[in-house]
C-alpha cells in the first residue's frame, strides 16, 4: 500500500514512534472537535441543548467503543496477513469485515432511530433537554454507518502499516465538522437553521464526505482494503 510503513523490519523503537505519532495526532484532533462542537452548542443554544448533546453522545460513545473493539480485531487480522505477505488472506479478511460492519452499522442505526425516545428515557435525560436530545440523537444515528465505516477503514489502514493517510482524512472530517457547526445551527447563508440537530448534521456531512473521499483514494490506489463484489462476505 502506498504510504504504508514496513513494521516487520528496522529498529523497533523508531518504527513504532513514527507509526504512532499520526495516530496520536488523529486522536487529539477528534477530542478538539468534540470540545469545539460543545462550545458552539452551549454558547449559541444554551445549557439545555448542551445537556441534550451530552446525553445523546453518551450512547454514541458506547456504540463507537464497541465498533472500535471490532475494528481492533480486524486491524490485528489484517496486520497478520500483511506481515505474512499473504494478500489473498488479507482480501478475504477485508471482505468479511466489510460485510459485518455493514450489517452491524445499519442494524444499530435503524434500531436506534426507532428506540431513541425510550433509550433517552432509560438514561434519565432531563425533561427540558429531551426534545432536543431526541432530535440530535436521531440525526447522529443516521450518521452512524458513515462513522462506523470511517473508523473501520482508518483502523484497517493502520493494520496495513499506513497511519498517515487516516490522519489526513481525520483532519478533513474535523475541519468540515467544525466549520459546518455554526452554519447549520444558526442557518447562515444558504444553510437551513437546524438548531441542535445542526451539530449532528454537521457530523453527518463531515463523516460522509471524508469517508467518500477516503474510499475514492483507496480505490484509485488499487488498495486491497476496497473489496471486490466476489470478496464480500469472506
Amino acid at each position: 500500500m502506498r504510504g504504508a510503513r514496513d513494521l516487520t523490519s528496522g529498529p523497533v523503537g523508531r518504527t513504532l514512534l513514527l507509526f504512532s505519532l499520526p495516530v496520536m495526532a488523529a486522536n487529539i484532533l477528534q477530542q478538539a472537535n468534540v470540545v469545539v462542537n460543545a462550545i458552539w452548542v452551549s454558547h449559541v443554544l444554551g445549557p439545555a441543548a448542551l445537556a441534550a448533546t451530552f446525553n445523546a453522545n453518551l450512547l454514541l460513545a458506547f456504540l463507537l467503543g464497541c465498533v472500535s473493539g471490532l475494528s481492533m480485531a480486524a486491524n490485528v487480522l489484517i496486520g497478520q496477513a500483511v506481515g505474512a505477505r499473504d494478500p489473498e488472506r488479507a482480501r478475504r479478511i477485508v471482505g468479511t469485515c466489510t460485510t459485518v460492519f455493514a450489517a452491524t452499522s445499519i442494524g444499530l442505526a435503524l434500531a436506534g432511530l426507532w428506540l431513541a425516545p425510550q433509550i433517552l428515557s432509560a438514561m434519565g435525560t432531563p425533561e427540558a433537554a429531551r426534545p432536543q436530545a431526541i432530535a440530535y440523537l436521531r440525526v447522529i444515528l443516521f450518521a452512524m454507518p458513515a462513522m462506523f465505516f470511517f473508523n473501520y477503514f482508518q483502523m484497517a489502514q493502520r493494520g496495513a502499516g499506513d497511519s498517515r493517510t487516516p490522519l489526513y482524512f481525520s483532519a478533513l472530517a474535523v475541519v468540515l465538522d467544525i466549520g459546518l457547526n455554526p452554519l447549520l445551527i444558526l442557518g447562515i447563508g444558504p444553510f437551513p437553521q437546524l438548531g441542535v440537530a445542526g451539530s449532528a448534521a454537521a457530523t453527518l456531512v463531515a463523516q460522509t464526505c471524508s469517508l467518500t473521499l477516503l474510499v475514492g483514494a483507496l480505490h484509485r490506489r488499487g488498495s486491497f482494503l476496497i473489496p471486490r463484489p466476489g470478496e464480500l462476505g469472506g
